[in-house]
């Protein structure tokens, strides 16, 4: 089992970026995936979810209205769509397989990538 987050770089306040999620190893139609960043000092957050069964989706309350999560099963891949960015969205962020179908606490993701770093600044 394989993630491999990219997208990441160094965009001015207000830009926007698109992370992938590339999955190898198992089936993705089967899992939900999320993403979660990490910056300097502080706790490893969720950011998103989206679940494999019913489309359904999570966002922390830092991003609702921002950011925009999806998933193409025939390309094995998930995406999340960041707009408006600002400063404290700067950090490293990592896409995770959860162990079942459905969005759960950051304990039920299995597998994780290595993460894209995330830049926010004029």
């Amino acid at each position: 089992v394989q993630l491999q987050a990219s997208g990441g770089g160094l965009v001015q306040p207000g830009g926007s970026l698109r992370l992938s999620c590339a999955a190898s190893g198992f089936t993705l139609d089967y899992y939900a995936i999320g993403w979660f960043r990490q910056a300097p000092g502080k706790e490893r957050e969720g950011v998103s979810c989206i679940s494999s069964s019913d489309g359904y989706t999570y966002y922390a309350d830092s991003v609702k209205g921002r950011f925009t999560i999806s998933r193409d099963n025939a390309k094995n891949t998930v995406y999340l769509q960041m707009n408006s960015l600002k400063p404290e969205d700067t950090a490293v962020y990592y896409c995770a397989k959860e162990s079942s179908s459905w969005c759960g606490s950051i304990n039920e993701y299995d597998y994780w990538g290595q993460g894209t770093l995330v830049t926010v600044s004029s």
